[in-house]
């Protein structure tokens, strides 16, 4: 049996080549496959890892209209940064030919998963958030934090103030300057509580690990668009579930965010059933549902991230890796 060359591409290049505008592209034209009923997606496959507060998933995903297929692997271990030095959470991507079933690329997907991730939040924010938002705060200041700040510039960029909160001032610190540098017109506010953050704003997202709400209903105006990304995993939750029970909800995959989103937790505790959804994502994108229909209306997307997100950004990198003549080909 002969070889296959396979593109080797690393968490560096992959760095290098994907863009913000490119990802949120190819991220919306993959929720709009969906739900025209032209993606397949198994549910996530956990390995926990209870004793070392993290665990590893495999994500599969198929596009079938734009013959994009790929497997993630990525962790979620939030004791990593303290404990090893290393990111929260990691990912390797196999992109794979639907033709043959034969491996394409393996990519670094670290980054791709920051950046895919932060591409459903800025579709979100284009869909949900009123036009005219002008303070946007986040609830932790970590690597996706930084990601969702680059995707909110896009989307909104007569964003007036950014306030930012974290439990590690180092973080906040550097996410400010980060803020700063890339909006130069914006006023840039570290504070030291969430309601701080969250009284006044007109755009809120939340990036924690947090395993109990860290955002409270009586602190939220009318209007306010939430963006909670943080729960991506069965008991994790961000928000006052009296938030969700009057807000517009937006998941971007039902079976996954019952299980694992920002809903999971009042789902199970029977605050919540699926008739309090409005709708996933994609069929806003398509057209099938409405987004944002008043000024004053609560708004949130509970973001848990999709397989396909990894296949459509996946592609975008093995696109341009082959045009730019990027990364070196192995045998296998």
């Amino acid at each position: 049996m002969s070889a296959i060359n396979v593109l080797l591409l690393s968490e560096r290049e992959v760095t290098e080549l994907l863009r913000i505008d490119e990802v949120i592209t190819a991220v919306e034209n993959a929720f709009r496959e969906k739900a025209l009923g032209y993606a397949q997606m198994p549910p996530k496959i956990y390995l926990n890892f209870a004793k070392y507060n993290g665990d590893v998933r495999a994500m599969p995903a198929y596009l079938e209209r734009l013959d994009a297929a790929a497997v993630k692997i990525v962790n979620s271990h939030p004791d990593n940064p303290r404990k090893f030095g290393m990111p929260t959470v990691s990912a390797t991507v196999l992109l794979l030919d639907p033709r043959n079933g034969a491996l394409l690329a393996i990519m670094g997907g670290t980054h791709l998963t920051a950046m895919r991730t932060a591409a459903a939040g800025g579709i979100a924010i284009k869909y949900l958030a009123n036009k005219d938002a002008k303070v946007a705060s986040f609830i932790g200041a970590g690597v996706q934090a930084r990601a969702q700040l680059q995707a909110l510039l896009l989307t909104r960029p007569n964003i007036e103030e950014i306030r930012v909160c974290d439990i590690s001032p180092k973080a906040a610190e550097a996410f400010a300057a980060e803020a700063k540098s890339k909006a130069a017109k914006c006023r840039v506010t570290i504070v030291g509580k969430e309601k701080e953050a969250v009284r006044g704003a007109d755009i809120v997202i939340t990036t924690t690990p947090s395993r109990r709400p860290v955002v409270f209903d009586e602190w939220v105006s009318e209007g306010t668009h939430f963006n909670c990304i943080g729960a991506d995993a069965p008991l994790k939750e961000e928000i006052d579930p009296a938030i969700l029970k009057r807000a517009k909800i937006v998941v971007d995959d039902w079976d996954q965010a019952a299980h694992s989103g920002e809903i999971n937790v009042p789902i199970s505790r029977g605050v919540l059933s699926k008739k309090d959804v409005w709708a996933e994502l994609g069929e806003i994108v398509a057209g099938a549902k409405t987004g944002r229909t008043s000024k004053d209306e609560i708004t949130v997307f509970d973001s848990t991230g999709l397989a396909i997100q990894d296949a459509a950004a996946a592609e975008v990198v093995y696109r341009k890796a082959l045009s730019e003549q990027r990364g070196c080909f192995i045998s296998i």
